[in-house]
């Protein structure tokens, strides 16, 4: 018989609000940021709300993983290890890092620790080496393919390893960028992300031919995994997370109700497999994953180079396709569609120019929409629904899902009262007693005392079937009053709720200084060290040459982002996949909107593509006003 292997559907929380929701929706776990140090800085919480969330999460034996995954200055480490005492004693389940200087540190908390991505978590031989520096779980590459995950496990089977399955992609391997420091001086290690592969780029070669103008070149569609589930559990994965610490409370409900109706599916069909928390959630909605924010979907390598993972045309939101624009009459237009829109829905298309362009239909008559301001739009073009007003309504409901937990009841006497036992799906009981005079009623009482009991209302827990799981073990000839009976349901229901609290505190994890050898004797600028108790912990693991981390020292010529995604196979000239040559000079640049040029170097033993900044062309000064609106990560 295999054993039983539990699977962690892991989402993001921006706020408290939707990290609630993500637990009530089906999610194991939740990852969330705290005030400070969170590779999303604008994504922070309160110490007293991450408390909040634990509490909430625990009772269903969910987990809280708070990321603590920007980069550590000197200056700050105390300030660092203070709040990581402070999340221990909320009783956090593990914090997500890149610094190691949290491991290098005297008194830390003993914390359980995750590897965050931006430690490039790419191989066998780096996972080995955080599985014996301490770690429990490996955030890994969104690159890898299947058979790089199955590598990875069959290698290092004890990592529990977290895959991406959803949500909007960075374009840089493992995340880790340095575009938004050098244009900027906004660190992407320091939640400071300026999404410049959100920009618009020219695509020009060696001679300044023009090949491609103003055009989204480095913006990638977003991941979408849901039909590869079965394929990632197979290869190893245990942890499947959702992208998206920046989304509000509605892509959360739709996102996780999504993945974890697919998940409970697959484990019908493969018992060997089971959700890593507790009870099950009733939907009142059906969730679709093209009503939520995306730019496209595409499965992002995990098969391989299949497909140009790009979405050129715009960084923003495309929704769910709905027909044809036929044309305009009056004061309305008709369209040939494959779905109706409803009044109040956000509606949008591909202009003349190329762009991305939005209008609100006001009111909607079979297939003739009123816009609220009439759009000059191309004959025959594909109209989009961003914003499903009717689908968003449901979702802002407190009641768009139920979590529940099936409990068994034992309803017993003893010598001065009598005694409630109830046990839930995890073996845990808790037993409560109330004094009462045993008094015979005039009829039996079983129906009466077992409608009593199934009176559990906003609780977290049910009772599925009360005629077997409520047992009646003594005479059903007693009488007890109503009152007295759902005082005794109400305390014993407080105590399994302590006791599930109790019995799902995190587990401490006390590290012990080690000495393996690191894969590398040198690390460069994209190690990200950035502190002396990082550097000394990698010079305790054997490495002889580190190199500060790029916020620190600027270098010139850097790798600014690593990318797979590459524009040579983008335009149907990869050598190796395609059989074609680039019919322009290389070697090729892009060219922002202010001026700014980036050389791009093509690796084609590893399948990369190099951006790197061309000091000598990139004199003009962009600013924060260059970042586009509305473009979401």
């Amino acid at each position: 018989m295999k054993k039983i292997k539990r699977i962690e559907l892991l989402a993001p929380a921006k706020n408290l609000a939707c990290g609630i929701a993500a637990i009530t929706h089906g999610a194991d776990a939740v990852y969330i940021g705290a005030p400070r140090f969170g590779a999303r800085s604008a994504a922070g919480n309160s110490i007293e709300e991450i408390q909040e969330l634990v509490l909430f999460a625990h009772r269903f034996g969910a987990k809280i993983y708070v990321t603590l995954n920007t980069i550590i200055k000197d200056d700050e480490l105390d300030d660092a290890r203070e709040l990581a005492w402070a999340l221990y004693r909320v009783g956090i389940d593990a914090l997500i890092v890149q610094d190691m200087s949290l491991l290098q540190m005297q008194e830390m908390p003993p914390l359980a620790l995750h590897a965050s991505t931006q430690m490039d978590n790419r191989t066998p031989e780096q996972i080995k080496f955080l599985s014996q520096a301490g770690f429990d779980q490996a955030v890994l590459a969104r690159e890898l393919s299947l058979h790089e995950i199955s590598q990875i496990h069959e290698r290092v089977p004890e990592m529990a390893l977290e895959v991406f399955v959803h949500g909007a992609l960075c374009v840089s391997y493992s995340g880790r960028c340095y575009a938004s420091q050098s244009i900027l001086g906004r660190s992407a290690n320091r939640g400071q992300c300026a999404q410049i592969c959100r920009f618009p780029f020219d695509l020009v070669d060696a001679e300044g031919t023009l090949i491609v103008s103003d055009k989204h070149l480095l913006s990638l569609k977003d991941m979408n995994r849901l039909n590869q589930l079965e394929a990632l559990l197979d290869a190893g994965a245990t942890s499947l997370k959702i992208e998206g610490r920046l989304k509000e409370v509605s892509y959360v409900k739709n996102v996780v109700s999504a993945y974890r109706q697919a998940l409970d599916a697959l484990f019908e069909k493969r018992p060997e497999y089971m959700a890593a928390s507790s009870g099950f959630v009733t939907h009142h909605f059906t969730p679709q994953l093209d009503k939520s924010f995306s730019r496209g979907f595409t499965d992002y390598y995990l098969n391989g180079r299949t497909e140009d993972v790009s979405n050129p045309d715009t960084p923003k939101s495309f929704g769910e396709e709905m027909g044809r624009f036929k044309e305009i009459r009056g004061n309305y237009m008709t369209m040939a569609g494959v779905k109706k829109f409803n009044n109040g829905d956000g509606a949008c298309f591909i202009n003349e120019h190329g762009e991305l362009q939005g209008f609100r239909v006001n009111r909607v008559e079979e297939n003739r929409l009123f816009p609220l301001q009439m759009p000059r739009i191309p004959r025959r073009s594909i109209l989009y629904r961003n914003y499903d007003h009717e689908f968003e309504r449901i979702l802002s409901s407190d009641g768009s899902a139920v979590r529940k937990m099936p409990v068994t009841m034992e309803l017993m006497e003893v010598p001065d009262g009598f005694t409630l036992k109830v046990e839930d799906g995890d073996g845990i009981s808790s037993t409560s007693t109330t004094t009462w005079e045993h008094q015979l009623a005039r009829s039996p009482q079983k129906e009466q005392f077992i409608r009593q009991l199934t009176k559990l209302g906003d609780t977290d827990f049910c009772v599925l079937e009360p005629k077997v799981d409520i047992t009646i073990t003594m005479t059903d000839t007693w009488f007890i009053p109503a009152s007295v009976l759902a005082e005794l349901r109400r305390q014993v229901m407080d105590q399994l709720v302590t006791d599930r609290l109790a019995h799902f505190a995190p587990h401490e994890k006390k590290y012990t200084p080690t000495t393996h050898a690191y894969p590398s004797a040198q690390l460069d600028y994209r190690a990200n060290i950035s502190n002396h108790q990082a550097e000394a912990f990698y010079k305790q693991h054997g490495v002889e040459q580190i190199a500060p981390a790029y916020e620190l020292v600027p270098v010139e010529d850097a790798v600014l982002m690593e990318t797979k995604h590459c524009l040579r196979y983008a335009m149907g000239w990869c050598p190796t996949f395609q059989h074609k040559k680039n019919p322009y000079k290389e070697p090729l640049s892009l060219v922002s909107r202010d001026g700014r040029r980036f050389t791009l170097r093509f690796d084609c033993k590893s399948c990369t593509m190099h951006i790197i900044q061309d000091q000598s062309k990139s004199d003009l000064v962009s600013t924060d006003d260059a970042i586009h609106d509305g473009i979401d990560s």
